[in-house]
């Protein structure tokens, strides 16, 4: 009789399965598929293009005045990020643009399988480290997902900043290294500030001080380097959604974009916000208090992110990349085998996988700026917001297993 081997408890029950003798062959084949889709339909990353000739205006003034056209419905691309940023792109100026574009492509990639080992990593913390079958596996899966085909097909920063939180949190670095990784990935783009409730809620002070420290920092740079650009964003831009693109499109995944979708600016939407951010808060702080309770720390990670999210005025389709680490917590963190746990992850893999949202987006730009707005687009652009409170309450929820050692890199002795 065949002896069966017991699995560890961070590896799930993927052991033994086809797809996990075979996880080398399933990456291989999707990366073959990801690279023949490139070359029959090569993509035109048009934010790569503006990272790439609105960055040296950081030096020479004009930043903000720096306008690609494109088509309708939206037009024009200007370049939205902080000053730092425009820093960082400046050497992509320097390179052929052929050159730019493989090696963006590529480091992507690369940055989507660092996502998956890390959060891999954070999900079996203090237990032995992930299979790598389930990192093949899933990197595997996440090049077909629609927030990280957005990513590549635009050519977007997203994949690799994630990569940059996740490494930073995942790793055994010191406070000051981890800290400064996450406060410089903030200063490059908003939105991945809000990992500092992760290093908050895991009472880790010392990296939080340095997130803070460096995040100034690198905007105190910005600053001395591009004193004008630096106040015109600052004190101006920063808050103005307008300029980034419509709001009320399907193409923007917030709360509040689903929000005005289905209420369609009525004198009740902004009562309705407000209490739908209470109401999100509230399940994102039990979320919080829940997966610290059990040490789950993949789980902080997720219920952080996925409110910033939710809470930010514009969260495009394609800056949901941590649907990833999102379903990998479902599919194998506690409570997985719960009811709630298994229709969310179902919920993410039909929305995400099917491309719902850009099939919204067609069916949404065929039509004049709608008002009121169509209901059967409404209901089903809200999918990604529903999908992210769902998540949330999965977290909340979660009571499953004794509770890990905490890894010596996030203890509250060491930080």
């Amino acid at each position: 009789m065949r002896r069966r081997h017991a699995t560890a408890p961070g590896r799930g029950r993927v052991i033994g399965t086809w797809p996990a003798r075979h996880a080398g062959w399933c990456l291989a084949a999707s990366l073959a598929l990801h690279l023949l889709a490139v070359v029959v339909s090569p993509p035109a990353p048009l934010d790569l293009r503006v990272y790439r000739e609105a960055s040296p205006l950081v030096l020479t003034g004009g930043l903000y005045d720096y306008q690609l056209h494109t088509a309708p419905p939206i037009p024009v691309l200007p370049f939205t990020y902080p000053p730092f940023a425009a820093l960082v792109f400046l050497p992509l100026a320097r390179l052929p643009w052929t050159l730019v574009v493989a090696l963006w492509q590529a480091a992507s990639v690369a940055a989507l399988a660092v996502v998956a080992d890390c959060a891999a990593r954070l999900l079996c913390a203090g237990r032995e480290g992930p299979a790598r079958s389930r990192v093949l596996l899933w990197t595997a899966v996440g090049l077909w997902l629609e927030p990280v085909r957005h990513t590549l097909d635009q050519g977007q920063v997203n994949l690799l900043l994630c990569a940059v939180v996740l490494a930073a949190l995942a790793m055994p670095l010191a406070p000051a290294a981890r800290g400064a990784a996450l406060g410089l990935a903030a200063a490059v783009k908003l939105t991945p500030a809000f990992g500092v409730l992760y290093l908050l809620a895991t009472r880790q002070w010392r990296a939080a001080a340095w997130a803070l420290t460096a995040g100034a920092g690198a905007t105190a740079l910005a600053w001395l380097i591009a004193p004008r650009e630096s106040a015109h964003y600052w004190f101006g831009l920063v808050t103005d959604t307008q300029r980034i693109g419509p709001a009320w499109s399907v193409r923007n995944q917030s709360l509040r974009g689903a929000l005005d979708r289905l209420l369609d600016l009525d004198p009740l939407a902004s009562v309705a916000w407000w209490t739908g951010l209470v109401l999100v808060t509230a399940v994102a702080a039990g979320a919080l208090w829940s997966a610290v309770r059990r040490h789950d720390l993949l789980g902080v990670l997720v219920a952080a992110e996925l409110y910033g999210l939710l809470v930010s005025p514009i969260s495009w389709s394609h800056h949901w990349v941590w649907c990833l680490p999102t379903m990998m917590w479902l599919a194998h963190g506690p409570g997985r085998r719960r009811m709630l746990h298994r229709v969310t992850l179902a919920a993410w893999a039909l929305v995400t996988v099917g491309r719902l949202v850009p099939l919204l987006i067609r069916a949404e730009d065929r039509l004049p700026h709608p008002s009121p707005y169509p209901a059967l687009l409404a209901w089903p652009g809200a999918a990604y917001a529903v999908c992210a409170v769902l998540s949330l309450l999965a977290v909340a929820a979660s009571r499953e297993g004794a509770p890990g050692r905490v890894p010596a890199h996030v203890s509250p002795a060491r930080v």
